[in-house]
């Protein structure tokens, strides 16, 4: 029901812009979330957006870098990246929530992931 995409090799430095789209569900109804995880660690929330998107959240060593938006027109919500580190190098997954939460603790749907992959 949470398909994401985007995922790619870049190098260090370039962008890339990732999507999840929500199919069969009322996706404006949930927050979302951005969650990475890189190989051999524990799983990282990114950034995190309100059901309007009115309200955003990132962690730290995002911030300024990266951009969560919506648009709940076409069921998608995006992530830009910017300035990106051979260490975001990670699987990124989105998450629906319907936790008001941001970030957000539980996830109600996931996405199947995708690999972004910087290098240096």
């Amino acid at each position: 029901q949470l398909q994401a995409s985007g995922g790619g090799v870049v190098q260090a430095g370039d962008s890339l812009r990732l999507s999840c789209t929500a199919s069969g569900l009322s996706f404006s109804a949930f927050s979302v979330g951005w969650i990475r995880q890189a190989p051999g660690k524990d799983r990282e929330i990114v950034a995190g957006i309100s059901w309007r998107g009115s309200e955003t959240y990132y962690a730290d060593s995002m911030k300024g870098r990266f951009t969560i938006f919506r648009d709940n027109a076409k069921n998608t919500v995006y992530l830009q990246m910017n300035s990106l580190k051979p260490e975001d190098t990670a699987v990124y997954y989105c998450a629906a929530s319907r936790s008001p939460l941001l970030p957000a603790t539980d996830y109600n749907y996931w996405g199947q992931g995708t690999l972004v992959t910087v290098s240096s």
